[in-house]
């Protein structure tokens, strides 16, 4: 049998549908998945949940480690000039 690949946002479309009131059992018929599959599904939406307020944090990190990069790499390119 072969292995379906899920995306993150295919997973939490179908938590999140879950989580607003549908049926659980639909839900997974609807998708192919087992209930055990969708309750780990949920169970990792949950938990990382406060991530998702977490945005400026990350944005400002990776503005920081873009800028850091651009730097390594004119000092790369500069040694490799001489």
């Amino acid at each position: 049998m072969k292995r379906r690949k899920w995306t993150s946002e295919m997973k939490s479309l179908i938590v999140l549908s879950g989580l607003q009131g549908q049926s659980v059992s639909d839900i997974c018929t609807e998708h192919g998945i087992s209930q055990a599959q969708y309750y780990q599904w949920r169970d990792q939406l949950l938990s990382n949940a406060s991530r998702a307020f977490d945005s400026e944090k990350v944005g400002k990190k990776q503005a920081r480690l873009e800028i850091e990069n651009q730097k390594l790499k004119g000092l790369v390119g500069e040694l490799t000039l001489e």
